[in-house]
Parts: structure tokens; sequence; C-alpha cells
């Protein structure tokens, strides 16, 4: 073993717990205590302030300046109440993570003394230097201005010393260039279709809101092993390794007994969170060793998106104080469980009722219908999109592994509700209702059962599952920002509910009364969408080509996937729907393929000089060692040596076999890596990387995990699977 990882295995075994006093043992003493939300500003505004405030927040009206410098001074002396000393618009551009500026509260008034003073047009409106944020060709590099604007629907919060403002991000032209626009767009879009759509069933519904409810994986590895793991420094993956003896084939680790290091941390990042304000409530071991989870409360979906971007960052700070790194990689460990953000998602309207939840009466379970079956004839139209919004390198390494759903998108809903949409499907004819027909879909619609309980296993290979109130996104990766998959669905859900709008209309006006009008655009849906829903299993090599059969896409990559939202009627969609237009759809798109493109190059990179600096002298140093244990046996013993070093012969041809591979394999990637750079545009350089260059790394790959195991412990340089996995 090298003297490097025995140093770091040494270290890991001298970790102990980190245990933090609170000051407080119940949550609610201080859930919320470092968030400006509702309670908070009560406190700190006039009543006319607050009033104004709530009602932009509910009707995104626009706050005059009056509102808005009282509200600055409201926030900035609760942020300093809170110890804050500066102040920051945080946001979130294309860069997948968050950005932040940090400016004083303080300005100087002359004599050597200042004040704290933040005003609303600080709080509303910042130019931050745009000139090095991903921008997709929407302006050029020398043009450097941007705006942030304040977000008032997510509450301001502290962190550290300084409070944070959520803001939108867009160019001098007014153009997106961050996550939150296209999002809070969507959902005011869905939250007009739904409204239309519930005054079918409720006059009083006025507002129906997107719910999501994220589900974080991760994994847990010291930091001193990671330090030793080029790879895992520079990727936030295992490039290579051979599997260990013990993976996660007993299924032992799955909700068992958390270890006491991995519960220190976690009880300090809740911490950190409830006092932000994020509900998250559920913790447990996931399938692979030190792998876990969390999960919140379900929350408005902008909301639980900035929460979730907020935790991401509390996990990785706090992290580091218990001398680990948080791995939010997709695939950090190949032939393991991949990690995923489940992404629960509902709609629910202001008078408290969750519109895929069913009922105990004909009329809310035609509600429920309405919405669920639309929900499924939107998957379908745009399956190929929902595809496109969970693209990622590292989801192109998870999906169809180890518990993730393949990269065909497909539906699960039960057997029950399968059951009951194709008699659905059956009992409605072309013509009007008789009063038996009545009779009998009512009772078939009445009877779906408020819990569904064959829906709660979810089918753990379905991209898109519906788990009784709720579907469940399962198929977005687990560093990915929310924002981009929840445009999405909450758009082509949008999408779906005015087209039913329009048609259902028209038949009414056409002289069919209402329930008729419903089920019979219901029953023309469930036929057109049928071939979204799929009950089996996800994995089988029967799916893939059935699923060929039924006309759904198969984008088993990134640069096949992100090629859909260029399709003219994808870009048409975005820009009816006011969520994106058409330059910055094209603008995520060239982003996207960049950030595919510099991370490939990245890991080309990482591999390309591990084999050939660290592993290839490991193998050489190896065959050195058998070189010099056979000359010394055959200097002592003679021609009587032959037979008792073909052990050592054997493995000194295997290790020079598997050298010489290494060493052609690495000079085969090197020449299509130098192809793939050499194609002009974006999209072909990503696919020449996805189709041509990743089979050649991941061959590469392989004869590194397999020189691992050849190699003498001894020698071996690098941390191993079993090391990473298992030492706590």
């Amino acid at each position: 073993m090298s003297i490097a990882r025995q140093q770091a295995l040494k270290d890991v075994l001298e970790r102990v717990p980190k245990h933090r006093e609170r000051p407080h043992n119940k949550i609610s003493a201080y859930y919320g205590e470092n968030a400006f939300h509702l309670h908070n500003m009560r406190e700190y505004l006039t009543d006319e302030a607050f009033k104004s405030i709530v009602e932009a927040m509910e009707k995104h009206t626009p706050l005059d300046r009056k509102v808005a410098d009282q509200a600055a001074t409201a926030m900035k002396e609760w942020a300093i109440s809170r110890g804050a000393t500066h102040y920051t618009h945080w946001f979130q551009p294309l860069t997948g993570a968050t950005a932040e500026k940090h400016d004083s509260f303080i300005e100087p008034v002359g004599d050597g003394r200042a004040i704290e003073r933040f005003d609303g047009s600080l709080l509303v409106q910042q130019e931050p230097d745009a000139s090095s944020f991903p921008n997709g060709g929407i302006r050029n590099t020398f043009e450097a201005r941007g705006y942030t604007l304040w977000d008032p629907t997510s509450p301001a919060f502290v962190v550290d010393s300084t409070l944070c403002i959520p803001t939108i991000f867009i160019s001098y032209t007014g153009f997106a260039l961050d996550n939150k626009m296209p999002l809070l767009k969507a959902l005011s879009r869905i939250d007009r279709a739904a409204t239309e759509v519930c005054q079918y069933f409720d006059k009083n519904v006025t507002k129906v809101n997107a719910t999501l409810g994220w589900e974080q994986e991760y994994f847990l590895v010291d930091k001193s092993l990671f330090a030793a793991r080029p790879d895992l420094q520079m990727t936030g993956r295992a490039l290579f390794g051979a599997p260990p003896a013990k993976g996660q084939q007993l299924d032992d680790h799955y909700f068992g007994s958390i270890p006491a290091r991995a519960t220190a941390f976690m009880k300090e990042f809740e911490y950190e969170a409830h006092r932000l304000g994020i509900p998250v409530t559920t913790r447990h071991n996931e399938v692979a060793p030190n792998q876990f989870e969390c999960a919140p409360v379900f929350e408005e979906a902008n909301l639980a998106n900035d929460h979730n971007l907020q935790l991401m960052e509390i996990m990785e700070k706090v992290a580091r104080k218990h001398d680990f790194r948080v791995l939010l990689h997709e695939k950090p460990f190949p032939g393991l469980n991949g990690s995923g953000k489940h992404n629960n998602w509902s709609l629910g309207t202001n008078t408290g009722v969750n519109l895929l939840k069913p009922g105990n009466t004909p009329k809310t379970n035609m509600r429920f219908l309405t919405f669920f079956v639309n929900t499924l004839a939107a998957l379908h139209k745009r399956a190929d999109v929902v595809r496109a919004s969970i693209a990622s390198v590292g989801n192109d390494h998870r999906l169809g592994a180890n518990e993730a759903p393949p990269a065909i998108i497909s539906a699960f809903i039960g057997s029950q509700l399968s059951t009951l949409l194709d008699e659905l499907e059956a009992s409605i004819g072309a013509g009007a209702l008789t009063p038996d027909d009545k009779t009998a879909l009512k009772l078939e619609i009445g009877r779906i059962p408020e819990a569904l309980l064959d829906n709660t296993d979810r089918n753990r290979t379905s991209p898109f599952a519906f788990t009784g109130n709720k579907f469940e996104l399962r198929a977005v990766g687990s560093t990915a920002n929310c924002a981009v998959p929840m445009t999405v669905l909450n758009t082509i859900v949008a999408e779906q509910l005015e087209a039913f709008k329009v048609a259902v209309d028209a038949r009414m006006e056409a002289g069919d009364k209402k329930d008729e009008a419903i089920l019979k655009e219901l029953q023309l849906l469930i036929t057109q969408s049928k071939a979204i829903r799929f009950e089996g299993n996800g994995y089988s090599e029967e799916w893939r080509l059935e699923a060929e059969r039924r006309g759904l896409a198969n984008l088993r990559t990134t640069p096949d996937a992100l090629e859909v939202l260029m399709r003219p009627d994808v870009v048409k969609m975005f820009e009816d729907l006011n969520v994106l237009r058409p330059e910055e759809v094209h603008a995520r798109v060239e982003v996207d393929l960049e950030a595919y493109i510099l991370k490939r190059q990245i890991e080309y990179r990482v591999l390309m000089n591990m084999a050939r600096s660290v592993i290839m002298p490991a193998a050489i140093k190896y065959q050195n060692g058998l070189v010099s244990n056979i000359q010394g046996v055959t200097s002592v013993l003679g021609e009587a040596a032959g037979e008792l070093t073909a052990a050592q012969r054997s493995l000194l041809q295997t290790a020079g076999q598997l050298v010489q591979d290494l060493h052609r394999v690495a000079n085969d990637l090197e020449s299509v890596h130098d192809a793939a750079e050499a194609q002009e545009s974006a999209l072909l350089k990503a696919k020449a990387y996805a189709h041509e260059v990743m089979p050649k790394l991941e061959a590469l790959a392989g004869i590194c995990s397999e020189m691992e195991r050849v190699v003498d412990d001894a020698i071996w340089p690098l941390p191993k699977f079993a090391e990473l996995l298992f030492t706590r």
C-alpha cells in the first residue's frame, strides 16, 4: 500500500463523530429563524406594506417604490438582528449552481463615520457583472451588463453574516440568463390553465399552485480518501475501480442503522436547514454503501427549488466540518446505485384541494381524472422534451442502471387506474350519453378509492410514476437544478390543459352537456396517450423493443436529448406559452452542450493523466518486482526454478499485456478525442464525445480497473472502492 494511501486510511480510522450542541432540542424553537418569511415580515413591516407584499407574492403584481423602500428597511433591520453585515442578490445562472456578490450595508457619511443603508432600489434591482456567466450567444462576451431582480415569492434568508435575496437574472436586453425566471413563467402559465379547467368543477377556485417535494440522494466520502483520488476531486466520480467483494448485493445498507459520523453530519445540516425554514423531515441510508437520502415536506415549486439549492450548499459546507466530502454526482461509483433527485409533483388549489388526489364522489373523481389524464396526455406528447430536461453528463451514466429509470420516458399508474382508464375508454360512445351510460360512468368514476394501495410501490424502473396523490419524476439527477425539469413539466401540462379547455368548450358549443363533453375528451386523450403507460420492467430488452414499436424515443445520451429542444414545434410551444423566447431556448441548448463537452474534456484529461502517470508506473513497478523475484529464484535454484516461478511468469505476462493494452487504448482514445475536438459545431462535437470518445474512455477505464485486480495491493497508489465505501 502506498504511503499516501496508508496515511489517508489512518486519518479516517482516527476520526470521531463531531457532535455540536444545539441551543434548543425542539425544532420548532428555531425553525425559520434565519428566513424573512411572513411571520417576520409582520413584525417589521407596516400593515399597508405587508399587504402590498403579500399581494405581490400571490398575484405577481409590481411593488411601488414606497413599499419597496419599506420592505428594504425592514429586511435590513431584521438581517442585522440576525448578525448580517452584508447583502447579496442570490441567483441561479445557467451554470446549474447559484451565484452571489456580497456588498456591505455601510455607507460613509463623513468625519470617519458610517451608517447602515439599504433602500428599495438596492433591494429590487442590482447590476452584477454578467460577462463570465454562460449565455449561449444571447449577448456578446464584451457586453457585461446584466440585472438581478428581486423575487418576493421566495423569502430572503441569512447565511453566516450575509442577507441573501432570491432574484432572477436577466440580460441587458431582457433575456433570461437563469433558471428561476422560466420556472416562474411556467408556474404562472399552469396556474392560469389549471384554474380555468377547475372552473368546470368549482367556481371558488381562483388559483392553482404547482407543488414539489424533492428527494435528495448523495454519497459521503472521507476527505482524506477523497483527496487521494484525483478523479473524485476533478469530476465528482470515480472514473475507474475494481468492484469490492461486498457492494450492495446483500441490501443490508438500505434503511439500516445510520453510522455515527454520518448521523452527526445529518443533524448539523438539518439544524442549519431548519433555521432557514427548509422543511427537511426524512433521513435514511440508501441502497449503496455510504449512500444516503434526505427529503422535505412538499412546498410551492419555486420555493421548494430554492430550498433544494440552499440545502445542497449547506450540505457541502457542513460536510467539510465533519471531515467528509459530499458526492452529488449521479454515478460516483460504477456498478453501484446512482443518485437521483426524485421530483414529486402535484397541483393544489387555493381551496385546499390536491387535484391529483382521488375523492369520494363522482364529481371530485371526475376532476381528479381530468387532471390525471391530461398529465398523461402531456407526457405522451412531450416525452422527449421531459427527457431533455433531465439530460446531463452524470445522468447519462445513471439512467437505466441500478434502480434508476431508463432513458425511455413512460408512466406507471398501477393496475387499478389502468383498468379504470381502459374501462372508461371502452364505455363512452361516439354519440350522446344515454341515462344508462351516465349511471354506469358515475358508478365507475365514483368507485376510485382515495387510497390507491397498489400505486405506492412506485415501480423503481419507471421515470414517471403515479404514487396515489402525485406524480414522481424519478429520472432527475442528483446534481440537477429542479427548476429545469419543473419548468418543462409545468409548461407541457399547461399546454395540454389549455388544449383540453378549448376542445371541451367546442364540444359544449356543439350541443354536448358539460359532463358529456369532458368525458368524451378524456376518452379521446386516454386512447391517444395509451402508448406512454407501462407497468412492467423498464430495464428489460423486451421493453426497449416494445417502446420502439410504440414510437417512444430512446434518447440515451445528453446531446441526442438536447437536440429535441431545437425542434420548431418545441421552440414554438415555449414561445406561445410565454415561458422561453426562441433565443432563450437556443441559448440553453448551446450552454448545455458546451457544459457537456467541457465536462467530458475534463474526464478525458483526468483519466489519461491517471492512466499514464499513476496506473502505468504502478503496473511497471509491479512488473519489476516480479522480474526481480524470478531472477532471484533462478540465480539460487538454477534450472529447478522454472517450475517454481511459473506463477510469477504468468502474472508478469498478465501485467505486461495490461500495460500494452493500456498504452494502445490510451493512444486510440487520444486519436478519437482529437477528432472530436476538430468538429466545428457544438452539437457535432458533443455527439462525437458521446458516441466516439466515451466508448474508448470506458475501455481505458476498464483496463485501469483490471490492473487494480492484478497489481500488488502494497503498490497500488489509490484508495479502492472498499476503502471509500466502507471505511468510516
